[in-house]
């Protein structure tokens, strides 16, 4: 087994030469030594090395005695859903989310839905699985039906989802939805069961070979093909996942892609509007669109590191009504504080049909003609921290913020700045907002050249 394949967040290697059958049942056996679980949920995405890694971990987790939950095919959403709302003590998923096909791995969860990372029992688990001396013979032999009970929870999963809107108040959308090949189209046709929304479908049947590519909607290159497809068929707007649809992303009527600092905030916006006073829960990669949107809605916001583990512990701890990152993970209090990509869907849907205005126009009245953002942009560098350090020394002087939170963030009156070091790479990490374009872009070449 190699340890580089246990990151900050997840286990994820290419199959077979660095995940395999035998890596699974020693991680599964691992798992049960370190959460001793009475009943393990184990769910997959749809790889075409999800099948037979899931039956090695099933093995794993039966012949030391356990019960398996098997929710069969999943989003990792519903691995969530699957341990916290039934009340099981643990359960993974095997899934590498929006890596290119080769790759595979699982995501893991105690009790509650709380994540097991990196700062969390992760590399436990990971140095009990390295000793463990298990030959191929362990996966001879048939598992133990008695201990698996199949669970099919997309009924009550869906159910859930549609309990953070208002159906009855829905307009008659026409929308075009990609699942980029995942399991996000079973939940949406679940989901809009009995009502009138019109859904032009892209890849949406589960393939796991991904015939074109990255399942990831945050690689600009892979949006075209929505952008176009939302104006060709006049749609009211697009909706995109990852492979394992536990991000969401979205797209106005004219095909524009909206980043995810800014559904953010306007999901922050609707949750204060139900009520308010409530907490907002964000990375410290982007802001200012944040931190005005709660303040107008009287709300408090409050800045952490970004990675789901900080958010969904911050979260917990503050007892926060949402999260956001710009990556597109959404934080739901009454999602057991986990991140799922079909509740904005459904709130985005409550919140449009009671605008007049078209998703272009709101987006530029509300973000687009006030703040200017670079998008994230990573460079390679020798060392992270000097770069930081460079980036403080210059830029402090006449800061109105300085931050250390993640990275160092530097606000000036008109422009700021992140620079965060990537978990598992020499990458540093760039994001810069500013009150226009032409600062924006100016500041952003200045901040690119410190790193050379």
């Amino acid at each position: 087994m190699q340890e580089k394949i246990f990151k900050a967040y997840d286990i994820r290697g290419i199959y077979p030469g660095e995940m395999n059958e035998l890596d699974a049942y020693k991680i599964a056996r691992a798992f049960c030594e370190y959460l001793k679980p009475s009943e393990v949920v184990i769910g997959s995405d749809v790889r075409l090395s999800s099948p037979s890694l899931k039956k090695a971990a099933m093995k794993a987790v039966t012949d030391a005695g356990i019960k398996v939950i098997d929710v069969g095919e999943i989003s990792t959403d519903m691995l969530y859903f699957s341990v916290a709302n039934y009340g099981y003590a643990g359960g993974f998923s095997l899934t590498a989310s929006h890596n290119p096909k080769e790759y595979n791995g699982m995501k893991c969860v105690r009790e509650e839905s709380k994540p097991i990372s990196s700062d969390s029992g992760l590399f436990d688990i990971r140095d009990m699985a390295m000793k463990m001396e298990f030959g191929e013979e362990v996966l001879q032999g048939e598992i133990d039906g008695s201990l698996i009970e199949k669970k099919d929870i997309l009924s009550e999963y869906a159910a859930k989802v549609k309990s953070f809107a208002d159906f009855s108040k829905f307009k008659n959308f026409k929308i075009v939805a990609n699942p980029n090949f995942g399991v996000a189209g079973r939940a949406l046709n679940k989901i809009l069961e009995g009502t009138n929304i019109s859904v032009d479908k892209l890849n949406y049947e589960p393939d796991g070979n991904f015939p074109k590519g990255r399942p990831d909607p945050l690689i600009p290159e892979n949006r075209d093909e929505i952008s176009k497809l939302v104006v060709e068929k006049g749609a009211d707007f697009g909706v995109a996942w990852d492979a394992d649809a536990d991000r969401c992303f979205f797209f106005t009527e004219k095909g524009e892609f909206i980043e995810g600092y800014f559904i953010t905030a306007l999901l922050a916006k609707i949750f204060l509007r139900r009520k308010a006073g409530e907490k907002i829960i964000h990375d410290t990669r982007l802001t200012w669109a944040i931190e005005d949107i709660v303040k107008e809605n009287g709300g408090i916001d409050i800045a952490t590191k970004a990675g789901h583990s900080f958010i969904k512990e911050r979260m917990r701890k503050e007892n926060a009504v949402f999260g956001g990152e710009m990556s597109a993970h959404y934080y739901f209090r009454d999602y057991f504080f986990c991140d799922n990509g079909m509740i904005p869907l459904v709130m985005m849907m409550e919140f449009l049909s009671s605008q007049e205005k078209t998703l272009s126009e709101i987006m530029h009245e509300m973000f687009w003609k006030k703040y200017y953002v670079s998008g994230e942009i990573n460079t390679q560098v020798a060392d992270v921290a000097s770069v930081i350090e460079k980036s403080k020394e210059k830029y402090s002087e006449g800061a109105v913020k300085i931050d250390e939170t993640d990275g160092i963030s530097i606000d000036h009156a008109d422009w700021r700045f992140n620079f965060r070091g990537s978990n598992t790479e020499p990458v540093i990490r760039l994001n810069v907002e500013a009150k226009s374009e032409r600062l924006m872009q100016e500041k952003t070449r200045e901040m690119l050249e410190l790193t050379k």
